[in-house]
């Protein structure tokens, strides 16, 4: 890695690249940025049940709506990834925040009651395929964060997943109590107009350096596009990058299953009403912001990834031999930090591992891949632990999560994963 001073290096590109604001204060814009965006999500999600509700719509068509949501994030991630790689930080975010309002105008239509509510639902998920700020988020930090520094700096996102989730869940569910379904939907509309405005204004037009610069098409070859799924599927032939990815997709499959089923396993299995699962929800996000923003970060300084991402899966099977036996709520109260701890530490290490084996021009493409595995779950997960669920009841996740677990950790124990570092592109 070269030196601060080298030319071409790091240190010296930044201060063209970052304008008026240094590095530090644009890491901490992106922060807010992320934490604003995470306020409107939970904001939509505390309302979204209330809605379709209100305009007569079943589960199954409710259902339906989050597969078409989570369809068009998953085809929409690498796409918008090799966006931000082509087109710079200042564009991705500003074209996520845009996508954000058009999503959030039609969520406020559709609550008037002097417009079609049913038909204006239906078209919420059109802006979803560009709605990706996280991804955008993490290129930027990525970008501009050290090698060793990298895994703290992506975990401290977790912090502002952990203040989106409290503060939207509150802000949801009081605005929404005191001046109707309309208005949450229409602050948030509000907040990602501003926030659209503050990354147009205040966040470089690129993060990365002259030497991340993506390298000229061969002579009589055309460039590569942004829908260029060659060029976006290449990445993952890259060495050390498949293996990676697929520990990241498989390991966390289960767990994500038992988290897309769990407001039906808190109404039926834990008994729970509203208010009770908004306070196993917040206990949940308080966790994550533990956990992500401040023990990832603290262990990730002491210990290889390779090292936390072995834990990770290990914590897993434990967890899941846990969730197959527990029997009511305080058990599952018990085992949530273990399975809060497998989540962040997959996410964070196997997003730092990806990026690092990249080029650092296709940061942005490698992180929208990452970002569609969450996409998939919420689209397969619906169905396939619907059918889970409906055959062997809640135990049933935790074999799955188990066995998998078990599987993934024979083979990293077999095959141990590169230990790599930044280079020099």
């Amino acid at each position: 890695m070269r030196g601060a001073g080298a030319p071409g290096g790091r240190g010296q590109h930044s201060s063209g690249m970052m304008g008026s604001l240094g590095r530090p204060q644009v890491i901490l814009l992106t922060y807010m940025l992320v934490a604003l965006e995470l306020t409107c999500l939970f904001m939509r999600i505390s309302i979204m049940p209330y809605l379709t509700r209100q305009l007569g719509l079943d589960s199954v068509a409710f259902g339906y709506l989050q597969t078409a949501f989570g369809v068009l994030q998953l085809l929409g991630g690498p796409v918008f990834g090799r966006f931000a790689d082509q087109h710079g930080a200042r564009a991705a975010f500003t074209l996520s925040f845009l996508a954000s309002s058009a999503f959030y105008l039609l969520l406020a239509a559709a609550c008037s009651p002097a417009l079609p509510g049913a038909p204006l639902l239906y078209a919420l998920p059109l802006p979803a395929a560009l709605m990706h700020g996280l991804p955008a988020a993490q290129m930027v930090i990525a970008d501009l964060s050290a090698p060793e520094e990298r895994p703290a700096a992506l975990g401290r996102l977790g912090l502002c997943f952990g203040v989106g989730m409290i503060s939207g869940s509150l802000l949801g569910g009081t605005l929404s109590a005191a001046c109707g379904l309309q208005c949450p939907a229409s602050v948030a509309l509000v907040a990602n107009l501003l926030a659209a405005v503050l990354s147009f204004t205040c966040i470089p037009i690129s993060t990365k350096g002259v030497s991340a610069r993506a390298p000229a098409a061969p002579p009589g070859r055309p460039e590569a596009g942004v829908f260029d799924l060659k060029a976006i599927s290449r990445l993952l032939l890259r060495p050390g990058v498949l293996p990676v990815f697929l520990v990241k997709v498989v390991s966390g499959f289960p767990s994500g299953l038992f988290m897309v089923m769990f407001s039906i396993i808190s109404m039926d299995f834990f008994q729970l009403d509203a208010a009770e699962a908004g306070y196993l929800v917040s206990f949940f996000g308080v966790l994550q912001m533990v956990i992500q923003g401040l023990v990832i970060g603290r262990l990730s300084s002491r210990f290889s990834e390779g090292a936390l991402l072995r834990t990770s899966v290990l914590v897993f099977v434990v967890v899941g031999l846990a969730m197959a036996l527990m029997s009511n709520v305080f058990h599952f109260c018990l085992l949530m930090p273990g399975l809060v701890f497998s989540l962040c530490a997959l996410n964070v290490v196997t997003d730092s591992m990806l990026t690092k084996a990249v080029p650092a021009s296709d940061t942005g493409t490698m992180l929208g891949l990452c970002a569609s595995v969450q996409p998939l779950t919420r689209t397969l997960g619906p169905t396939v632990g619907g059918l889970l669920y409906r055959s062997f009841g809640v135990p049933i996740f935790g074999h799955v999560q188990f066995a998998t677990n078990v599987l993934v950790l024979l083979v990293l124990w077999r095959q141990p994963l590169p230990q790599k570092t930044d280079k020099v592109w």
